[in-house]
């Protein structure tokens, strides 16, 4: 299970997942587009409240590695400070997969405390999830789907080995397993193993569970 550097060798799909799924695309044609206009008003009202309370543009541009190992644009809005470095996050990614972070920190979560980067509005936002709405537009364009693996950087990328690389042979979803088994309480690895069982047991009735799960867990995490 352990990650581990590889070299960049061309990706090759495995068969059964890499079917074309012509329902689940229309599903997320269809929805993604239903959910932009009925959230276009909170959509502009996000962004004039990110202008607002820090300097620097709503959106949030990063590139990151999607289905067939192809990067594309991912949007959000922003919810750091304009122009603030990503090294903390490597770092931290880095030492969880080397071992020197092998438990949660002290509120059960595996990810960055106190992350100064991080602006006000930006943590309400994380927390609700509504930094990721933007990202209906990913859908809508084919870079992502609805529901699918976390869309992953780079520099994780590269770090996987060949199972964990079959998440690579669909979409990145706006929604998946993980999030909806605990989000960032679920480790780095696990969240992995997760991605995995989602790519290998796709369906279209697992992806309305999924996002019928994550309603609720959003919910819930916006209101704690």
């Amino acid at each position: 299970m352990a990650i581990r550097a590889r070299s960049r060798t061309p990706f090759t799909p495995l068969s059964p997942v890499v079917r074309r799924r012509p329902l689940k695309r229309a599903f997320d044609l269809v929805t993604s587009a239903l959910l932009l206009a009925l959230s276009s008003p909170l959509i502009i009202l996000i962004g004039a409240v990110v202008r607002a309370t820090s300097d620097g543009p709503a959106l949030f541009h990063q590139t990151r590695v999607g289905l067939g190992e192809q990067s594309f644009v991912m949007l959000k809005f922003r919810t750091m400070f304009d122009n603030s470095t990503d090294e903390p996050h490597k770092n931290y990614v880095n030492a969880l997969l080397s071992g020197q972070v092998v438990a949660p920190d002290n509120n059960g979560l595996y990810k960055l405390s106190s992350d100064p980067r991080v602006t006000g509005v930006g943590t309400w936002l994380r927390r609700t999830s509504l930094d990721e709405l933007p990202q209906l537009f990913n859908v809508l364009a084919g870079d992502m789907s609805l529901v699918g693996p976390r869309p992953v950087l780079a520099f994780e990328a590269a770090l996987m080995d060949s199972d964990q690389r079959t998440r690579f042979a669909v979409r990145p979803g706006m929604t998946g397993l993980w999030q909806v088994s605990g989000r960032s309480r679920v480790s780095f690895l696990e969240q992995l193993v997760l991605d995995e069982r989602y790519v290998r047991e796709q369906s279209l009735r697992l992806d309305l569970a999924i996002l019928l799960r994550t309603f609720p867990a959003v919910f819930s995490r916006g209101t704690q």
